[in-house]
């Protein structure tokens, strides 16, 4: 007859099952955090401008909303405030994410409600749509970009916690920097390949350029659009047309297109970006822009843009 365990022996080993357990759901806890936020060695993109002793790290995902989000605004001819403004809003509602779940029926990056006329579900997924409709509604805002960030985010979302946008204002302040071109190579991303399948390539940059700057952003040199290389890997997107943009607003505007494809390199595959004398590489990601080795065609004129297919 086996002696029976004593009830020190059961303690501890019940202990020791309860230790082990909780040392396997800190394990699994901490490897959501990380795939969530981005762990150390995770794929990311930071900004920061020069003489900015601080700097902004967001993901990937996080990077290319709020790039869609910026060229919205270019698209609609709005100044900076109101992309500083929208960026803190999506910043607070969504950590500019484009969710489909939040408070009731609310959905997006701005968590906009279908039930309050703000469009579907389906069009409020679309970040392109719901920039526009947020601008939209900024737009009607007297006085906006005089008004205090918490003031005209609130006229456009009728939060509950209208003081929460507040704490977002200064990262906002530092992404609309870099993405409206005002602070040069101030984004820079290391890439990651899409898990989904989709495929990248010219006509995937054309497509979306088109769609978040407007048709005017490539004028149909070429029959597509931009200016292609052989193969079909390369385009240059124009910076000026018809000698429209002069000095620093021309320069500025070529920042505002190569920081765009920083934030959408690991999406459409990009593989290298270049203007005015700087490159970035895919393959040397961590080593951010560096001056350009050789003349690549592509000088203060336009962006040239290489993509993996």
């Amino acid at each position: 007859m086996s002696a029976q365990p004593t009830p020190l022996a059961s303690r501890k080993r019940l202990w020791r099952i309860a230790a082990a357990i909780a040392v396997l759901i800190g394990l699994v806890v901490y490897l959501v955090v990380q795939y969530v936020t981005g762990g150390p060695g995770a794929p990311h993109c930071l900004v920061r401008a020069e003489g900015d002793d601080k700097a902004y790290e967001l993901t990937p995902e996080q990077a290319e909303n709020a790039a869609t989000i910026s060229a919205v605004a270019s698209s609609r001819g709005l100044p900076e405030r109101a992309v500083t403004i929208a960026l803190a809003t999506a910043m607070q509602e969504s950590g500019l994410r484009n969710i489909d779940f939040g408070d009731r029926d609310s959905v997006g990056l701005f968590q906009q409600r279908p039930s309050q006329d703000w469009g579907t579900v389906k069009q409020i997924m679309d970040p392109v749509y719901a920039a526009g409709e947020f601008y939209t509604h900024l737009a009607k805002v007297p006085g906006y970009s005089r008004l205090p960030l918490t003031a005209a985010a609130q006229k456009v979302q009728r939060s509950g916690y209208p003081q929460a946008y507040a704490k977002h204002e200064a990262n906002a302040a530092r992404l609309t920097g870099a993405l409206t071109g005002r602070d040069h190579a101030a984004l820079v991303c290391s890439q990651s390949r899409p898990v989904d399948g989709k495929t990248g390539g010219v006509a995937k940059v054309r497509e979306k350029l088109v769609r978040e700057f407007g048709p005017e952003v490539l004028p149909r040199t070429d029959g597509a659009g931009g200016r292609s290389a052989a193969g079909g890997r390369s385009m240059t997107v124009p910076v000026q047309r018809d000698g429209a943009r002069a000095g620093e607003d021309r320069v500025r505007r070529g920042w505002e297109l190569a920081t765009w494809a920083m934030a959408h390199s690991a999406e459409l595959r990009i593989e290298q970006i270049s203007y005015a004398g700087r490159m970035w590489s895919a393959a040397d990601a961590g080593k951010g822009w560096q001056k350009e080795p050789h003349a690549s065609g592509a000088g203060a004129d336009g962006v040239r843009i290489v993509t993996a297919q």
